[in-house]
């Protein structure tokens, strides 16, 4: 017996002759249809392939070393830029007052349109105009030295607050202009606070509040002279770490907030929760990001409830970790998956051209009976 022979035995596939074969237009349109049907599946498959799969995992946060990073971009509708302070403090005890070396501060005016002309402001800048007299101006028993002298407003400030004394503007005379003009100057114009900060990685606050800050026996104080002021805010954005596309981290981008006419003065607060987040790509550095949800809090302080007028936002961390991982399918999955669309695609078209087929002719032989009759 030849070899041809034996392996003719083992086909198990074999064809019809062809006279046997009959060839029908019901047939033909059920086998374009699923040819389309086929190609457009596999399409869709090799898409899929390609692209890979994000998988989801949670687990205790372990990586604490790293920096906490805070992009912060807020306006301020209707206090100028040079009242307005950004203060940082973690539960450490780690402050750092007035952060300006990553915060830029632009000036706009009441419309919120950038004032023509203008540079962002990086540090904090002196309210009191600069005193051009040759004479040593008197610190009021704040001297460091006997050789000091403090001809400015911010020049006392400064030594009052390296002695953590508390500070009376209206019996200071550098501070008498200074303390005509605010009400004139403080509230004509709008402020951008927009930067980012790095902080500890643990939980912690930070605030916009009017007024320059110092610490006085661990208290924490602003020198603004009003209780009164409204900060209608908008905040831009707030976001800790990197941006991730696919996932929403930033629940109070573009949220504005607005005072009602009758109150002269609040205190808005949003309490963070931090969820740390990971995200795994495929041939690029892992992205350490963080997610976060808040919840909002406005209290009236023109009722004589304590509290500062100011904008806080405080912080917490989750000990958990979401972990986005990219993940690719492997080839093999991909044939199964095409080889089972051909397969189920061509096994359903065959039962229905048969279904045809036999309604066809099953008609055809009534009308032919019928014709006979």
């Amino acid at each position: 017996m030849r070899i041809g022979d034996v392996l003719r035995r083992l086909d198990a596939y074999p064809r019809t002759l062809e006279d046997f074969s009959v060839r029908t237009v019901s047939g033909a349109a059920v086998t374009v249809i699923s040819t389309s049907i086929i190609v457009m599946l596999i399409f869709l498959e090799c898409l899929d392939y390609i692209r890979p799969k994000i998988h989801e995992d949670l687990f205790v946060d372990t990586t604490r070393n790293h920096k906490l990073r805070i992009n912060l971009d807020l306006t301020v509708h209707s206090l100028a830029c040079s009242y307005v302070s950004l203060d940082a403090m973690d539960s450490s005890g780690d402050q750092h007052l007035r952060v300006d070396h990553d915060i830029f501060k632009h000036r706009l005016d009441l419309q919120g349109n950038p004032l023509k002309e203008t540079e962002p402001i990086k540090e904090i800048v002196a309210v009191s105009p600069s005193n051009k007299n040759s004479t040593c101006g008197s610190c009021y028993g704040a001297e460091l030295n006997s050789t000091q002298c403090c001809n400015t407003c911010e020049e006392v400030l400064d030594s009052y607050r390296q002695r953590k004394w508390n500070v009376q503007l209206e019996k200071i005379e550098q501070c008498k202009d200074k303390h005509k003009r605010n009400d004139i100057e403080a509230f004509k114009e709008g402020c951008r606070v927009q930067g980012h900060l790095e902080v500890n990685r643990m939980a912690g606050s930070f605030h916009i509040a009017p007024g320059n800050s110092f610490s006085i026996r661990q208290f924490h104080i602003h020198d603004f002279q009003f209780s009164e002021v409204k900060l209608d805010h908008t905040i831009n954005h707030l976001s800790f770490g990197d941006k991730i596309d696919f996932a929403k981290t930033h629940p109070l981008d573009g949220l504005h907030t607005e005072s009602d006419k009758d109150i002269k003065s609040e205190m808005y607060n949003y309490y963070l929760k931090i969820v740390p987040t990971l995200y795994a790509r495929i041939n690029h550095p892992p992205i350490h990001t963080n997610q976060f949800s808040v919840t909002r809090y406005k209290k009236d302080l023109s009722n004589s409830e304590r509290g500062m007028p100011g904008i806080f936002f405080s912080y917490e961390l989750s000990p958990l970790m979401v972990k986005y991982e990219e993940k690719k399918r492997s080839f093999g999955h991909f044939a199964t998956n095409c080889c089972s669309i051909i397969g189920g695609v061509f096994t359903v078209a065959g039962i229905i051209a048969v279904f045809l087929n036999t309604s066809l002719e099953a008609l055809q032989r009534k009308l032919e009976i019928g014709k006979m009759s």
